[in-house]
């Protein structure tokens, strides 16, 4: 539905809640074909979703779109309908004395939560909207969409789609402003899934406890990059430019800054030029970059730059050519910020863009310490070969997840749990974890026809027998 629509976000949100208690447990049949829509949906509409996210973004090549939107939203699916039998099966539990006597039984089911609701991005509006979609539909559940007004075209045409594809009790999406966006965190869901900035988060979490929804908030912070002197720097940089690079670095997974070994830095520098030149030559006029979003961002990343050369930050470009002028597209040349301190507000604030802060350290021991001084990211990324010094780096810092000697790739893996920590976000999906996020473990207890109470002499009077039983129970 739109904000002009007459049916309010409440009604339909009621009206999904209705059509999933008439419905009962969706079966495994439902689940498959509510999936196989989804995934119908996103394969046979390639080229309008590329055309849309282009025309939101300014700049944004297709392949992009294919690799990042909509290849990671489809894996998803197909792994959700692939595992899906497995996922619903009933899980039996032995359990122990006194609870366990002969005859007791013990199961736990999955069951759907009900309604979810989803706040989806901009910067992946397509993806971060469908790849939750697929545990939310494995789970049974209907679901409500908010995406990100920043992104009005793709917003509009994923709604026309779902409502070609779904009916609107099963899935429906909301457009609007970022007032309705406000209305929306506050609709008594039996769930909500954000994706966002921390800021935001921390207003929907708010707006959500007025009903006490449960929230999964996918967040970011800034994610670091440790380059151990084990570290082929080559392969490095590398995989470190190819994400951080890659939609204007408008990735909340994107290495935000790097620490580096002091003798390294030199090469890392001459090895960021010599990628960014093969990568991106002619970049002024380059076909694989990619805009920034919107003037007002773009303005925010200009204003960080300019605040660490006040500051005294040297700034070493990654283009070989110089930049379009004002009303060409929103291209922010690649850059390298050396000598990054804390004042600067590049290194308090998730840059979001492809400027890389280098910080060079002596000891290792200087990495940790600079990683724990900030807010657990939501992901962090080790370069080497040194096992002990990986050990170290996983045992003293937090973070959402890790990927090491690669950057983001845990993201993919849906085999593996996807969330934040602290400050970067709470609870994790994908995989079965996204159906286990989105689903009920109900404990269904089977008593046997033994008289339990009579036996433990739990039914008052109480007596000789209860101090037995109590004093055989209440022991190490």
């Amino acid at each position: 539905m739109s904000e002009d629509d007459p049916m309010t976000a409440l009604a339909l949100l009621q009206s999904q809640r209705d059509a999933f208690f008439r419905e009962g447990i969706a079966s495994v049949a439902v689940r498959m074909e509510r999936l196989d829509r989804a995934l119908n949906l996103l394969i046979s509409n390639q080229a309008r979703i590329c055309a849309a996210v282009a025309a939101d973004f300014g700049q944004r090549p297709a392949e992009l779109t294919r690799l990042m939107d909509i290849f990671p939203a489809v894996h998803a699916l197909k792994f959700a309908r692939r595992n899906l039998r497995r996922w619903m099966r009933p899980q039996r539990r032995r359990l122990s004395l006194p609870i366990g006597v002969p005859g007791a039984r013990g199961r736990v089911i999955y069951q759907p939560l009900g309604v979810v609701g989803v706040i989806s991005p901009w910067n992946f509006p397509v993806m971060l909207a469908f790849a939750p979609l697929a545990g939310i539909l494995a789970a049974g559940n209907r679901c409500m969409i908010k995406p990100s007004e920043v992104t009005p075209a793709t917003s509009e045409l994923m709604r026309q789609l779902i409502e070609r594809h779904f009916d609107a009790s099963e899935v429906s999406v909301v457009t609007g402003d970022a007032e309705v966006a406000e209305s929306f965190s506050r609709l008594p869901f039996d769930h909500l899934l954000f994706t966002g900035s921390a800021a935001v988060g921390r207003r929907v979490m708010a707006a959500a406890a007025q009903n006490l929804v449960p929230v999964t908030l996918e967040l970011g912070g800034k994610c670091p990059v440790v380059i151990g002197r084990s570290a082929d720097l080559r392969r490095a940089v590398d995989r470190i430019l190819t994400c951080k690079l890659a939609n204007a670095g408008q990735i909340c997974l994107a290495p935000d800054y790097v620490l580096i070994p002091q003798e390294f830095l030199d090469d890392f520098v001459r090895n960021s030029q010599e990628w960014s030149h093969r990568a991106y030559p002619a970049l002024s006029s380059n076909p694989d970059y990619t805009s920034v979003v919107s003037d007002r961002h773009l303005t925010r990343i200009r204003d960080l730059l300019a605040d660490a050369r006040a500051k005294g930050a040297q700034i070493i470009s990654l283009a070989d050519d110089p930049l379009p002028q004002p009303g060409a597209p929103r291209f922010v040349a690649p850059a390298l910020i050396i000598g990054a301190t804390d004042e600067m507000r590049i290194m308090q604030e998730e840059i979001f863009a492809t400027l890389l802060p280098l910080r060079a350290y002596r000891r290792f021991e200087e990495a940790i310490t600079a990683i724990n001084r900030r807010e657990a990211p939501l992901a962090l990324y080790y370069f080497g070969h040194d096992s002990a010094e990986e050990s170290e780096l996983l045992a003293r810092t937090r973070s959402g997840g890790v990927t090491l000697n690669d950057v983001a790739m845990h993201f993919l893996a849906e085999e593996l749990p996807f969330g934040g920590v602290g400050a970067s976000g709470m609870g994790a999906y994908h995989g079965e974890y996204g159906f286990r996020r989105f689903s009920h473990p109900r404990a269904i207890f089977r008593q046997t026809g033994l008289d339990v109470s009579g036996l433990l002499g739990l039914r008052p009077p109480y007596g000789e027998r209860l101090r037995r039983s109590l004093k055989f129970l209440i022991r190490r």
